[in-house]
């Protein structure tokens, strides 16, 4: 499928003439809110009770989305359908990662490995070539990504479980933001797309996570609910955000500037959950920053 052709859209770095400002600013809005989302599904002891109490939540919101916006374009439905499967899968991998490991750890594996494969999958599939300077940036913000998650050294055999299930995270990411991103610009409507796709993607996860645990579910949700709903109020809006900027910019260069959420979560992580930061997370926070930047002045 080489140079996938986006009906209406001419894409060129970050973002199309018009809304250069807009698109960065969105992305990093929507890190912000990712990094939070996720501190809070790992605030709550049983993991299976948060991401059902999240997916319920975007879900109830989008029956209103839903309601306020119009129906997607039938070409959309392939992708948008395709995208619900991997992201439920995304979301039960790093469930367990989650379960497994050090959220300071997990949060940054699942998320560095995106951007790279994003970025080889739309210059395969849909002819999004980045630019040298473009590449270098997605190139060192991974970098610094993968270094903010190894920063306490190489795992030893106990942790592969946990690391699998990160990366196989990351893998999933990757699959659905190319995904979102052909989807969303045959959709013809960003809120009707995201409406639908969270809609089908909240009440699926919940059922899943019912059949894994039935009734006792309901036992343990109490004192998770005011968390489980900010969570998926947070989490559906910082989507909606990405989702709109893939639709106006380079889904490489989206996808890098999105994953600054790491160095947020690697902050939530040292104060909220009292993980060790030190010197090499600072540093690699830093690379990530220094990726940043190289890749907003490389935008043409």
């Amino acid at each position: 499928m080489p140079g996938v052709a986006m009906p209406g859209v001419a894409v060129s770095g970050l973002a199309m003439s018009g809304v250069v400002s807009a698109v960065p600013v969105a992305v990093l809005a929507s890190a912000v809110l990712h990094a939070v989302w996720n501190g809070l599904a790992h605030r709550i002891p049983d993991k299976l009770v948060g991401f059902a109490l999240i997916n319920l939540t975007y879900a109830a919101c989008a029956v209103v989305l839903v309601a306020l916006n119009p129906l997607p374009a039938a070409a959309c439905w392939p992708y948008l359908l395709a995208s619900v499967v991997v992201e439920v899968t995304s979301t039960l991998l790093l469930l367990r990662a989650y379960q497994l490991g050090d959220f300071g750890q997990m949060y940054p594996i699942a998320r560095g490995t995106a951007p790279l494969l994003v970025a080889l999958i739309s210059a395969a599939l849909l002819g999004q070539h980045l630019g040298t300077g473009e590449l270098l940036g997605v190139v060192v913000i991974s970098g610094g990504l993968i270094g903010l998650a190894f920063a306490r050294g190489w795992p030893g055999r106990a942790q592969l479980p946990a690391l699998g299930a990160a990366a196989g995270t990351g893998v999933m990411i990757a699959g659905y933001t190319v995904l979102d991103g052909i989807g969303v610009r045959h959709a013809g409507t960003v809120g009707g797309y995201v409406a639908w796709l969270f809609l089908l993607q909240g009440p699926l996860l919940a059922l899943i996570v019912w059949v894994r645990r039935g009734r006792s579910l309901l036992a343990g949700a109490g004192r998770a609910v005011p968390l489980g709903i900010v969570g998926g109020v947070l989490s559906l809006t910082a989507y909606g955000l990405v989702v709109w900027a893939q639709s106006r910019g380079n889904l490489a260069a989206v996808a890098a500037l999105r994953e600054t959420s790491i160095v947020i979560a690697a902050l939530i992580a040292a104060v909220v959950f009292r993980e060790r930061l030190g010197r090499l997370r600072v540093t690699a926070g830093f690379t990530v920053l220094g990726g940043i930047a190289i890749l907003e002045l490389a935008r043409p």
